[in-house]
């Protein structure tokens, strides 16, 4: 059997490995994204809620509402860090993903490349030897018309 098609048992492993790794990136992506935009909904709604107390502390405000909303903009940055080192955890994630589908492809490439270096090879290979069988055919004839 030729090497070329032995080693298209090996390419195909190698397609599907880079698949795996695009599949594993996209669900990284997926999670970064979500991620986000949580943060970006948290950023929305503690903007609003502080527009809010802005508004309502035209009047007079009873001193415990105004310590009860500094405590809620207190749990919502403290929320909002939390979320944020999710987000760093997930992006190194996402970084990583990338990396090894990075690498799955270049390793599905490079096989692609060798099997095609083979096939040419073969090729010549091939041409060589019916160059060789033509040769012999046609020297056979010439010592046959000479006999």
């Amino acid at each position: 059997m030729l090497r070329s098609r032995r080693l298209a048992v090996v390419l195909n492993l190698e397609e599907r490995k880079e698949q795996e790794a695009l599949e594993r990136m996209g669900e990284a992506r997926n999670r970064y994204e979500a991620q986000q935009e949580q943060i970006d909904n948290l950023n929305r709604y503690q903007q609003e809620y502080r527009d809010q107390i802005r508004q309502n502390q035209q009047g007079v405000v009873p001193v415990t509402r105004l310590q009860a909303w500094q405590a809620f903009i207190a749990q919502l940055d403290q929320v909002l860090r939390q979320q944020q080192k999710q987000l760093d955890i997930l992006a190194e994630r996402l970084d990583e993903s990338r990396r090894q589908w990075q690498e799955a492809w270049e390793r599905r490439r490079g096989m692609e490349k060798y099997i095609e270096t083979c096939r040419r090879q073969e090729h010549r290979e091939q041409d060589l030897k019916e160059q060789k069988l033509a040769d012999e055919a046609a020297g056979r004839a010439f010592a046959r018309r000479r006999r």
